[in-house]
C-alpha cells in the first residue's frame, strides 16, 4: 500500500492532534488489559546462568502468567543441517499448554534476544537465496509441528525486522519476510503478529506486511556506550497516535505492546550477572517498573508483554531481591 495525498494529510492531522494533546495529561488506559511475558530459555541459561526449566516453571506456577511469547530459535532447532531437535521447545509449549496459557510463537531468522539473528553456523557459507530457502523450510516445519495446538493464539513472524540499528543481523531480506508471512498464512488461520520499534519507526512498513496485529516495543531508560543512560522524552500519546494512524490507514486489527521494558540494560563491559544492583537499578528498579507499566497503560495498549521475567527471577534467587518478581505477580494475581 502506498501512502497517498489523503493519507499524508491524515498523518499530519494526527501529528497535530497529538501535539495539541501533549498540553494535557491524557490517559488512554483501557479496561481488561491482557498482560504477558516473553521467555527465552537461551537467555536464562547462557547469560543469566539459571536453570531455565526451573525459571520457566516458576513463571508459570508462581507468577501464574496466562500469556507468554516463545521463540523457535533456528540454531537451537537445526544446529546441524537437516538434523532437528525440538525437545526444548516441545517442553515449553507442552508445559504452557498444560496450564492453558496462551502462546505467541515467534518464527524466522531474527527473533527476540541478542544477537537477534540466531543463525546456525552452517548457513555462513550459503548464498542469500540458499539461506532464504532453508529459512522458509524451517518456518514451515515449526508451523506444521504446532499449528494444531489450540493454545497457540498468534504466530509472530520475525522480530522487529525493520529495525536496522540493533542486533548482529544482515540487511533485511524483504522477499524472505513476505514469503514467510505468506507461508504461515497458507498453513494456518491463526493471526499473524509483526513487531517494530516503538521509538524509532512509525510502524508503516510493518503494517504494509498485512499482519493482523502490529507489536510495538516500549522503552523508557536506555544505555548507550557513548552517552550513558538516557530517558526517552516520548509521551504516552505518541504511541496512541501512531496506533490510531496505523489502524485507520491499513485496517490493522490491533496494535499491542509486545515488549515493555522491565529489565535493566547492561553496559558494554559487563552483563547483568556482573553488574552491581546499584548499576542495574540505574535503568530499571521497582519504581521504574511501576512507571513503565503505568506509561504503557496510558498509551492505550490493551495487551502488554513485559520483557525481563528471567532477570526478575535471577534477582530473586541470586541477589536476594524478590521485589520486582513480587510486583509483577500483581498483574496476574
Amino acid at each position: 500500500m502506498k501512502i497517498g495525498k489523503k493519507s499524508k494529510i491524515l498523518i499530519t492531522l494526527l501529528i497535530l492532534i497529538a501535539l495539541l494533546a501533549s498540553s494535557f495529561a491524557l490517559d488512554f488506559s483501557k479496561e481488561d488489559i491482557k498482560y504477558g511475558i516473553t521467555f527465552s530459555s537461551v537467555y536464562a541459561r547462557d547469560e543469566l546462568h539459571l536453570n531455565w526449566q526451573e525459571t520457566y516453571t516458576a513463571i508459570l506456577d508462581d507468577l501464574k502468567v496466562d500469556n507468554i511469547r516463545l521463540s523457535a530459535y533456528w540454531n537451537q532447532i537445526e544446529n546441524e543441517r537437516d538434523i532437528y531437535n525440538f525437545d526444548d521447545l516441545d517442553w515449553q509449549i507442552e508445559e504452557a499448554s498444560k496450564r492453558n496459557v496462551n502462546i505467541t510463537l515467534a518464527v524466522g531468522r531474527r527473533l527476540p534476544r541478542w544477537p537477534e539473528c540466531h543463525d546456525p553456523l552452517w548457513i555462513s557459507h550459503l548464498s542469500k537465496e540458499e539461506i532464504r530457502t532453508e529459512q522458509l523450510e524451517l518456518v514451515g516445519l515449526v508451523v506444521n509441528r504446532y499449528k494444531d495446538n489450540p493454545n497457540i493464539k498468534t504466530w509472530q513472524v520475525e522480530n522487529e525486522p525493520f529495525l536496522r540499528a540493533f542486533g548482529i543481523c544482515p540487511s533485511l531480506d524483504k522477499e524472505a519476510l513476505n514469503q514467510e508471512i505468506k507461508l504461515v498464512r497458507d498453513l494456518t488461520d491463526t493471526p499473524i503478529l509483526v513487531t517494530d520499534t516503538g521509538e524509532l519507526n512509525l510502524w508503516i512498513s510493518a503494517a504494509r506486511t498485512g499482519a493482523d496485529t502490529i507489536g510495538s516495543t516500549l522503552y523508557r531508560v536506555v544505555y548507550n556506550e557513548n552517552i550513558g543512560y538516557t530517558k526517552y522524552p516520548i509521551p504516552a500519546w505518541f504511541y496512541y497516535a501512531k496506533a490510531t494512524m496505523i489502524k485507520t490507514l491499513f485496517g490493522t486489527r490491533n496494535v499491542i505492546n509486545s515488549e515493555l521494558q522491565a529489565e535493566a540494560w547492561h553496559t558494554e563491559e559487563k552483563d547483568l550477572t556482573q553488574m552491581s544492583l546499584e548499576d542495574q537499578f540505574k535503568s530499571m528498579d521497582l519504581e521504574q517498573l511501576e512507571k513503565n507499566i503505568s506509561f504503557s497503560q496510558k498509551a492505550g495498549f490493551d495487551e502488554i508483554y513485559l520483557w525481563g521475567a528471567e532477570w526478575w527471577y535471577f534477582l530473586k534467587v541470586n541477589r536476594d531481591y524478590p521485589h520486582l518478581w513480587e510486583e509483577a505477580k500483581n498483574l496476574w494475581q
